[in-house]
């Protein structure tokens, strides 16, 4: 099965400083439909203005992987890691035992972003951090992981959970195929375009539920960057 959530139909909050989209259940957005997806419990489509962000605060027990798509993103933890991430780019976090971090955007333009956190494949652990570039040639009409609890997931940045994250870019006209194992759960959003998945139109940042032992043809209408995560 493949479940449209047309972007219009998230959960909304607006902070001035923050202009969020929420796919799943999340602070004041309830939904019993949508309290996650399997291991997936959130994904956010985050706006945050120029000059301002989220201040320190506590993470426990969760991978938190966070997909810059305009500007950046600098990062601060209680672990001493330090880092900017900038569009198209990943950064992540397993926040384990607990850690304390803040994401800014220092930059003079609205960062855009998605953050995705996805429960670990067991409590505890000692939390850490990691960036890394992806450049968006390199996904070209394949899709890249980027983020993986795998160790065969060569290059990919490196969660602690039974899940990927993959990103491509289709050119329109281009498809690709992907085959989702049984009792695996997949969401799929467009960051950018408007693509077909199965003969169903998604336009950028509608959100697509797909249900384990699918096996989905994904085909660019327009110019499309697209982000997948494959969890358990």
């Amino acid at each position: 099965m493949i479940e449209k959530r047309e972007f219009a139909s998230l959960g909304h909050a607006d902070h001035g400083w923050l202009n969020a989209r929420h796919h799943f259940s999340f602070a004041d957005y309830h939904d019993p439909a949508r309290m996650g997806w399997g291991a997936i419990r959130v994904w956010n489509d985050d706006e945050i203005a120029a000059g301002s962000g989220f201040p320190p605060h506590p993470h426990k027990d969760m991978e938190i992987i966070t997909y810059v798509r305009n500007g950046a993103v600098t990062h601060k933890d209680s672990m001493g890691n330090t880092g900017r991430t900038e569009a198209g780019d990943v950064q992540v976090m397993s926040a384990g035992t607990g850690v304390r971090h803040s994401e800014y955007n220092l930059e003079n333009e609205t960062t855009t972003l998605f953050q995705i956190w996805i429960y670990p494949r067991a409590a505890g652990g000692s939390p850490s951090w990691g960036a890394k570039p992806f450049p968006k040639g390199d996904r070209s009409n394949r899709f890249v992981v980027l983020a993986s609890g795998y160790d065969d997931d060569e290059g990919a940045l490196r969660i602690r959970a039974d899940a990927r994250m993959l990103g491509a870019t289709l050119k329109a006209g281009e498809s690709l195929r992907y085959e989702l194992g049984e009792g695996r759960h997949a969401y799929l959003v467009p960051a950018t375009g408007s693509i077909e998945v199965n003969g169903v139109t998604f336009n950028a940042r509608d959100g697509a539920a797909i249900g384990g032992g699918e096996t989905v043809t994904i085909t660019a209408i327009e110019e499309s960057e697209i982000v997948l995560v494959d969890a358990e």
